[in-house]
């Protein structure tokens, strides 16, 4: 009996193709431009957070009026006092108090006591000077330093002619200056003045000068009226 030879058997897959080149990963060398970009932002990163949270927290040393400064006085160093304060990029627009305090200037606008004095508020000269006004009524509290007012004139009624001394007639008051700053209230705190006289220096701008100082020689008196809403 003949036996014929078996069939040989089918190849398998992917018998005799070439095995696939396995890829290695390779260390990253420090030339790598990659790893030195990837350096140097962590390293702008850190240094920029550190620089935000040292501003935020660092004070300058400023200087803040001592009472209220009123325009037209010359600055002075007895007017001020320092303290330390967070103000970041905007320290440069106060007067500091790490350096020499400017000569010949004077303020032209109320500061009032504790804030900070801004350098737009010093200047050579204000057109403004100081008036002594005697006031012989009572005193508003809200009369103080750095206060705005009107000054109003009220002259005293005619004489009667030919009457035994007798008055007639409401003479009309009339505007002297609106919106002055009181400059200083040479009186006590707090003190309600009845029959006696109160003398309030007003800065008086110098256009107004001639009416107020004609007003103030002549017969009749001053009164003083607040501004409601108003400090400068």
């Amino acid at each position: 009996m003949t036996y014929a030879p078996a069939a040989p058997a089918p190849p398998s897959l992917g018998q005799g193709l070439p095995e696939p080149a396995v890829a290695r990963l390779r260390r990253p060398s420090w030339r790598d431009p990659r790893l030195l970009i990837g350096v140097v932002i962590v390293a702008l990163s850190v240094a920029l957070g550190s620089w935000v949270v040292s501003a935020a927290g660092r004070t300058v040393p400023v200087l803040v009026a001592d009472g209220a400064l009123t325009p037209g006085a010359p600055l002075t160093a007895d007017a001020l006092r320092a303290v330390d304060v967070r103000l970041g990029a905007g320290a440069g627009s106060y007067l500091p108090a790490d350096e020499p305090l400017p000569e010949d200037l004077v303020l032209l606008r109320v500061v009032d006591d504790g804030e900070l004095v801004p350098l737009t508020a010093l200047g050579a000269d204000a057109d403004v000077r100081s008036v002594a006004v005697p006031v012989r009524s009572g005193l508003s509290d809200r009369i103080r330093a750095g206060a705005v007012v009107d000054l109003w004139f009220v002259p005293d009624a005619p004489v009667t002619p030919g009457g035994a001394g007798g008055r007639s007639g409401k003479p009309e008051p009339s505007t002297l200056a609106q919106s002055v700053v009181v400059e200083q209230v040479a009186a006590e705190e707090g003190a309600i003045v009845v029959d006696g006289t109160v003398t309030l220096h007003v800065l008086v701008p110098t256009g107004s000068l001639p009416t107020v100082l004609t007003a103030l020689s002549d017969a009749g008196t001053v009164a003083v009226v607040p501004v409601a809403g108003k400090v400068r």
